[in-house]
């Protein structure tokens, strides 16, 4: 159920709830594990400057989670 009102909030613009709905996908919390739309999600919530989905995508960058591999990246989302 939570995941489904996180998909609806998500789906309106709200960053807070992309980035709880990008913590379902990467844990597997809900729903399948999926690194790449746990990073989708994450990347929308930080470009609307929500600074947790901006360190967890930093991290996925650093160690190639749902992304290919970027050090550049990740230390521009850690900035």
């Amino acid at each position: 159920e939570a995941v489904r009102l996180y998909r609806l909030a998500a789906d309106q613009g709200f960053a807070n709830a992309q980035f709880k709905l990008a913590l379902c996908y990467a844990n597997g919390t809900g729903v399948d594990l999926d690194a790449g739309e746990a990073v989708r999600w994450y990347r929308l919530a930080a470009d609307q400057d929500f600074a947790n989905a901006q360190c967890n995508l930093g991290y996925c960058y650093a160690t190639g989670t749902g992304v290919e591999l970027d050090f550049v990246e990740a230390v521009r989302m850690y900035r």
